[in-house]
């Protein structure tokens, strides 16, 4: 009996979910200027109906881009809340088509790529540029795709570009749990502690930088 309980409530919880973001699509597209207020109120409504806690560990600095490790859609959902800077997510330009939904990201100018084409590099730069100009914080996940296990994927070369070539102030932020609590594959949430270390940033002055971030990720990881 419990667990169709469970299943229940998190059947209820995506139909919310997917409600809420369509409300969120709507206001946005009456008022788009104050959209990062709306998203930022979505996202703590996520965490009223799921009742997870957040600890965090280290404070949000000044950086032009932070790389987070990536488990669960919760990642976004909890940075969405927490962060304080108005940021602009570089996602697969799958989800940007999907209609209607894929409004949320093309209304808050959010950052699409196209990861089957080599020379999307060259737009993604002159996206980024454009964002940071507006006084945005990129936000991007280096593995690429969500991983399952205790040990970071391996980063893509993504980051490491942006970082480079624009000399980019980057700060790694560190979650543990989120997908314990968040599992749309396996359609399930629940409430629980969730941890969130925010690390030092970093700039990319030496040649094994990216490396080094990696290392220093997973290790705050292995720690929390």
């Amino acid at each position: 009996m419990g667990k169709i309980w469970n299943k229940f409530i998190t059947g209820i919880y995506f139909i919310y979910c997917v409600v809420t973001i369509l409300l969120v699509i709507l206001a946005m597209k009456i008022n788009v200027k104050n959209n990062r207020e709306q998203r930022r109120t979505w996202a703590k409504f996520q965490r009223y109906f799921i009742e997870y806690k957040i600890t965090q560990i280290g404070e949000f600095a000044e950086a032009d881009m932070i790389v987070i490790n990536h488990r669960s859609m919760l990642d976004i959902i909890i940075l969405e809340e927490f962060h304080p800077a108005n940021l602009a997510w570089i996602a697969k330009k799958e989800i940007g088509e999907i209609k209607v939904l894929g409004a949320i990201l093309r209304l808050p100018k959010m950052i699409a790529v196209d990861r089957s084409n080599p020379r999307s590099i060259v737009a993604l730069v002159k996206d980024v540029k454009d964002r940071l100009k507006d006084g945005r914080v990129i936000a991007i996940f280096p593995e690429g795709t969500r991983g399952k296990g205790e040990k970071l994927l391996k980063f893509h070369d993504g980051a490491k570009i942006l970082a480079e070539k624009l000399n980019l102030r980057v700060q790694p932020i560190v979650l543990k749990n989120t997908l314990d609590h968040y599992d749309v594959k396996n359609f399930s949430v629940k409430s629980g502690e969730i941890k969130m270390q925010c690390l030092d940033v970093i700039t990319p002055n030496s040649p094994d930088w990216y490396e080094n971030l990696r290392s220093s990720m997973q290790k705050a990881y292995d720690e929390l």
